[in-house]
């Protein structure tokens, strides 16, 4: 028995009305997509998600476009790295796939920015495509479901999308659902601190249930990093300064934006090192060309 059936009856019931998920929506926009929520809730990617397709609705308009100016789009989405490597991926897109956003997983791990995950959810969601997609949310979803465990171990791709894989039905519109449903359940329901198990498609086969839900007994969560007074903080700081700029700003200025000298050079130094910030203490800093 696999968790298929049930996860594609509740998916196509429950799943919510997303961007991503309406009919004819562009491969590129997908692959936009997937690059904002690496980290970023839902309902603050969809608004910037629907401006950065107006304003750049084809990875050639994108590509056409100085990469400062996807740093300054990105605005507060966070992790702004990722910006720069949405550039670049639209640049690979135009000049070596003709425009087209590549079915192939390979081909898209080959383009930068582009992890595992990602590769798949394009070629998935995107293209419909029969490859396992496993992110944290279906990672849990299966420990519990599949394995009995409360909660899953350390990624590990040689074991995670075999794991997937399994539970795929052969029809392509089913396996989508299975893959975009397992991880829906895992963001709604089947969550990490408060699974709501009665309302769960997979209760009466769920494996940790049957089990009698026996607690986690291996390492413990990492807890989340604390982002005030954080590096990460800092640097969103500076970005913010130099974004709402058009010309390089003097490094008297960016003194003000925080106050500890020491903190404030690292995080400035750790931008310039990511490429997501040019200059010298001399002539100033601005955002990439």
């Amino acid at each position: 028995m696999t968790i298929s059936p049930a996860i594609v009856s509740w998916f196509r019931e429950n799943g919510r009305d997303l961007p991503w998920r309406q009919p004819g929506f562009p491969a590129w926009g997908t692959l936009v997509s997937e690059f904002m929520l690496q980290q970023t809730p839902v309902v603050r990617v969809i608004p910037k998600l629907e401006a950065w397709l107006e304003r750049w609705p084809t990875p050639e308009s994108l590509a056409a476009s100085p990469a400062s100016e996807a740093v300054r789009a990105w605005d507060r989405l966070g992790y702004p790295r990722r910006a720069l490597n949405l550039h670049a991926c639209a640049v690979a897109i135009t000049e070596k796939h003709g425009g087209v956003v590549p079915s192939d997983v390979d081909e898209l791990l080959a383009l930068p920015g582009i992890g595992d995950y990602t590769a798949r959810a394009i070629a998935v969601f995107a293209y419909g495509k029969r490859v396992p997609v496993v992110d944290t949310n279906v990672r849990r979803v299966l420990a519990r479901a599949v394995e009995g465990l409360a909660e899953p171990g350390s990624p590990h791709a040689k074991r995670d999308l075999p794991l997937m894989e399994s539970q795929l039905p052969d029809d392509l519109a089913d396996a989508h659902d299975t893959n975009a449903g397992t991880m829906e359940l895992g963001a709604l329901v089947c969550t990490a601190r408060s699974p709501r198990c009665a309302e769960c498609p997979l209760e009466a086969q769920c494996a940790w249930v049957l089990r009698g839900r026996p607690a986690h007994d291996g390492p413990p969560r990492r807890t989340q990093k604390k982002y005030e007074g954080s590096d990460r903080q800092v640097r969103g700081l500076l970005l913010g300064a130099l974004r709402a700029s058009e010309i390089p700003v003097p490094a008297s200025e960016l003194d003000e934006v925080w106050g500890d000298d020491v903190q404030r050079s690292r995080a400035l130094a750790s931008l310039v090192r990511d490429g997501l910030v040019v200059g010298t203490p001399s002539a100033g800093y601005g955002l990439p060309d």
